[in-house]
């Protein structure tokens, strides 16, 4: 399979270019179409730069070693796994309808209308990473920065990204903060009003909350489950749930300087993502009435900033309003 063939490669892809110590602290190995992010030896996430439609974090892992998102399908067969939404690759960044004004566009998705960087129908969006800084590090922060074209379908340019990732190791728990720097290079961009997006995830299926896992989903405001969660403005949403034997979670923390208020398309089979950019045509109950859309004129920028927190124990025993505390502060080290 294609998937097995890649893993294949990017094993061997990764040589030694490897900055920090081998045996503490954070390091990472860089490769032509992967980074590996190790706490000490321990692998934490791999980020594919250019295998498929946008960069992708995956595997994910707790500190306790729980794989925390789905595999599939980079792994084509691994017995028991889900096989929907083929575009919700582990964690992702992206939206689901960008607008780019004045350009003709020769692909279209029926219901988007401008490009979707969201789903892989035929004609989708892509990103394209076009260069990745050398690695800065310290002992427990590891900072790499991504130059990444928003392109359509035909290989049209219609965005600008730099895209800032630092790494931190935070003991029980390790996060990545991302810093995204958006720039309208070609033409005003007007962000779509859909729920499909944005800063998103896709779990194990065994810490769903829907009858096939047996995972927990709570906010910032300790409101539990897909009904009080889904659509509503919060700090942070995580998933946490039993993963062989094993309690751990993954959380998406909100920086409260972004520009706009998230809303969260968290849903119980196992997606979560905070979506910045859907109004009242998504459906979202916290934005009702709204139809105020987020654009950014020709020439001008947009920053968000997200963190993506993977930790042992539930959203409480783990401690994910500690560590949004932390996230906050953290800023101002950046």
């Amino acid at each position: 399979m294609r998937w097995q063939r890649y893993l294949v490669i990017a094993a061997t892809a990764l040589t030694p270019s490897t900055v920090g110590a081998a045996d503490e602290g954070v390091n990472l190995k860089v490769g032509k179409d992967a980074i590996e992010f190790y706490v000490g030896k321990e692998l934490v996430t791999r980020l594919h730069t250019g295998a498929y439609a946008k960069p992708i974090f995956w595997p994910m892992r707790a500190p306790n070693g729980a794989p925390l998102t789905r595999s599939w399908p980079m792994i084509a067969d691994l017995p028991g796994e889900s096989k929907d939404h083929p575009h919700q690759k582990s964690a992702w960044w992206c939206h689901g309808d960008i607008i780019p004004e004045g350009l003709e566009l020769k692909s279209r998705i029926k219901g988007v209308e401008g490009v979707d960087f969201w789903s892989e129908a035929k004609g989708h969006g892509v990103q394209v990473v076009t260069q990745v800084s050398e690695p800065k590090i310290d002992k427990n922060r590891a900072t790499l920065v991504l130059k990444i074209e928003w392109r359509t379908a035909d290989g049209q340019k219609i965005l600008d990204e730099t895209r800032t990732l630092h790494f931190y190791d935070l003991g029980k728990a390790r996060m990545i903060v991302m810093h995204s720097d958006l720039f309208a290079s070609v033409c005003t961009i007007v962000f779509g009003d859909t729920k499909e997006g944005s800063f998103g995830v896709r779990v194990n299926d065994v810490i769903r909350t829907d009858k096939v896992g047996k995972g927990k989903m709570q906010n910032a405001e300790g409101k539990l489950g897909e009904k009080d969660c889904w659509g509503q403005i919060s700090a942070w949403c995580d998933y946490s749930g039993p993963i062989d034997g094993k309690e751990a979670g993954i959380a998406i923390l909100t920086d409260p300087k972004n520009p706009y208020p998230t809303c969260w398309h968290s849903r119980g089979y196992g997606l979560m993502a905070a979506n910045p950019f859907g109004r009242a045509k998504a459906g979202f109950p916290a934005m009702k009435g709204k139809t105020d859309l987020v654009t950014m004129a020709k020439g001008k920028y947009l920053q968000f900033r997200y963190g993506l927190l993977v930790h042992d124990g539930d959203a409480v025993s783990g401690d994910v309003a500690g560590h949004y505390r932390r996230f906050v502060e953290l800023r101002g080290q950046e």
